[in-house]
């Protein structure tokens, strides 16, 4: 499972007025899209995530700023940095991920495959490691 956590460029379309991008479900990424949400204004130094999911996967992107994704498959550990607007990381579900280093003014967008439901959430690395 853990090879399945990877990079994804997105379309990009060059402009002199500036630069497009965009994300469509299942032709980009390969999920249906039930919820997006961002993470901003995250204090120098602060982790967010640290959690999997039973069945959510995500899709993540640096809109603006940079930071990094930390994946782990309950034995391996793995870093993606995200710093451009037009690629993302594809994280499937039962992988254990945290994010941190984040730079100032860092936007990070999420696609969620599913909506929000606390039962989804793994926040204990044991348990997760017990599961995997």
């Amino acid at each position: 499972m853990f090879d399945s956590v990877r990079l994804i460029q997105l379309p990009k379309k060059i402009d002199e007025r500036g630069n497009l991008s965009f994300i469509e479900e299942l032709e980009h990424i390969p999920f249906e899209i039930a919820r997006t949400y961002w993470i901003y204004d995250v204090p120098g130094g602060e982790v967010r995530g640290g959690h999997a999911y039973r069945e959510n996967a995500e899709f993540i992107v640096a809109l603006s700023g940079s930071f990094d994704v930390v994946v782990n498959d309950g034995s391996q550990t793995k870093a993606f940095a995200l710093n451009r607007s037009y690629y993302g990381l594809y994280v499937p579900a039962g992988i254990w991920r945290h994010m941190d280093n984040f730079s100032t003014n860092a936007l990070a967008l999420i696609a969620a495959s599913t909506t929000y439901s606390e039962s989804d959430y793994i926040r204990d690395f044991k348990i997760f490691q017990r599961n995997d």
